[in-house]
């Protein structure tokens, strides 16, 4: 019987451990996050634990509305001790969860900590990591630079101004690692949305032209993207739920009018529209060298109620089932056509996807490009133990798994790095088992090499 978590955790084999051990204290390159900007610049400081480990993890809300928690003890008005505690009662029974694995981790990691978190010994840890937040060098720049952080992508709507990496990159603080922009344009795909009107004038404010039709609208996003390059970005992200393919120009621009105009669109108008600015945005980011992320597969903002009280992004999205293979072959194709697909990572939600998104990066791989189109890592509800082996698996059956560019964070926590230890201890342990069954060699300079790849190596070249 193994020790709960010990040094040897989720390693199975020799081979496992003696990979682990070869990677483990890689730097971090964190290529998609939701970290705050302003908070590294400003480097912050917190209240508490419970502002640093509960504040805006929608991973641990919904553990604790499936345990019964009241709101008030998770995003409302109860006392930060009671949060605190009433988490730690939650995480106790959460067996098999991967929150359970990474709030251990954490806690370990960051406070020394190392016995199982329990609802009996929740004051305890409280005023434990409490007394450790409040020493003078206990900040934002420190939690990352302990996390062995190399660079960081945030992600940044094309309207901002971008004055807090302007900061950072000012202030160059030794040790602190580069924060990046990441563009997200979400805003100005939703044309369907009440609120386009009035972010599309906002948008023009900021390049300086003022968006009427199609050619105003693209040279105002030109004006920004090469912005945001200038400050740094080489990345974008897109949230297409689900992607839509409707090659009509004129459909598109007609569209961007009615949309400016308050007036009611079709279905095929949006389309039209949004393919169109996929297309547009796509040959930017080619000819900049940037790489553009598409995530595809979640169904947001389910419960109405609670979206009205609480706002987006607090636990209430859900995988969807919708059906995306053609519409997003269809776009990447178009962009290859005009040559203006960049180097592109595919996510998907649901994982009745997988098969279908590490055969899709196959049908544009290639143009002497190594890992030149990437299946992006076990994302959001799939980077759970069986959902990061099942990814390993699936590319290594039908992409390259070697050159994957491995794990990121996905997160608003500055404490959720141990996620990628988490994920070198199963990449670790999938590489060993393949080794010890006699399904490849036992070349341990060759399976260093490939697990050095994917956890640090890659992704470094990649971006």
């Amino acid at each position: 019987m193994k020790n709960f978590m010990d040094k040897n955790f989720l390693l199975q084999t020799n081979t496992a451990t003696e990979l682990y051990a070869h990677i483990k204290d890689l730097p971090i390159i964190d290529y998609h996050c939701h970290l705050d900007p302003a908070a590294i610049a400003a480097n912050k400081r917190f209240r508490n634990i419970t502002e640093l480990w509960l504040g805006g993890d929608h991973y641990k809300w919904r553990l604790m509305r499936h345990n019964g928690v009241p709101e008030s003890h998770i995003t409302g008005d109860a006392p930060d001790s009671e949060k605190f505690a009433a988490f730690c009662a939650t995480i106790e029974k959460a067996i098999g969860s991967p929150v359970f694995h990474w709030a251990h981790m954490e806690m370990k990691t960051y406070f020394g900590y190392d016995s199982p978190i329990s609802a009996a010994r929740a004051q305890e840890l409280f005023d434990l990591c409490n007394r450790q937040i409040e020493k003078d060098d206990f900040n934002v720049h420190s939690l990352l630079k302990n996390s062995k952080v190399e660079w960081l992508a945030t992600t940044d709507d094309p309207a901002d101004t971008l004055e807090h990496h302007i900061k950072i990159k000012t202030d160059n603080t030794p040790g602190v690692p580069k924060v990046l922009p990441a563009v997200r344009p979400s805003n100005v795909l939703d044309l369907d949305k009440p609120v386009f009107a009035s972010y599309i004038s906002k948008l023009g404010e900021m390049a300086g032209i003022a968006i009427k039709d199609w050619d105003s609208l693209t040279s105002a996003l030109e004006n920004r993207i090469e912005f945001f390059h200038q400050v740094g970005c080489r990345i974008s992200d897109h949230a297409l739920d689900p992607p839509v393919f409707n090659l009509s120009q004129k459909c598109a621009e007609s569209a961007l009018k009615k949309a400016l105009n308050g007036e009611a669109l079709t279905s095929d108008e949006i389309s039209a529209y949004k393919t169109a600015v996929m297309v547009f945005m796509g040959g930017q980011y080619a000819k900049r060298g940037w790489v553009m992320q598409l995530h595809m597969g979640a169904q947001r903002n389910n419960n109405t109620r609670m979206f009205k009280q609480l706002g987006a992004d607090v636990g209430y999205d859900s995988m969807s089932d919708a059906s995306f293979s053609l519409p997003l072959n269809r776009l990447l194709d178009t962009m290859e056509e005009n040559d203006a697909l960049p180097r592109t990572v595919l996510y998907a939600l649901n994982p009745i996807a997988d098969d279908m998104l590490v055969t899709t990066i196959g049908n544009f791989a290639g143009r002497g490009i190594k890992g030149r189109m990437q299946w992006g890592s076990a994302w959001w509800f799939n980077d759970t133990k069986p959902g990061m082996e099942k990814h390993l698996v699936t590319l290594a059956n039908n992409g390259m798994l070697a050159n994957f560019i491995g794990m990121l964070t996905d997160s608003r926590s500055f404490i959720s790095y141990p996620r990628h230890d988490y994920f070198r201890r199963i990449l670790a342990n999938q590489l060993g088992k393949w080794a010890e069954d006699g399904e490849f060699p036992r070349n341990m300079d060759l399976l260093c090499q490939i697990a050095a790849d994917i956890a640090y190596n890659n992704v470094k070249e990649y971006f």
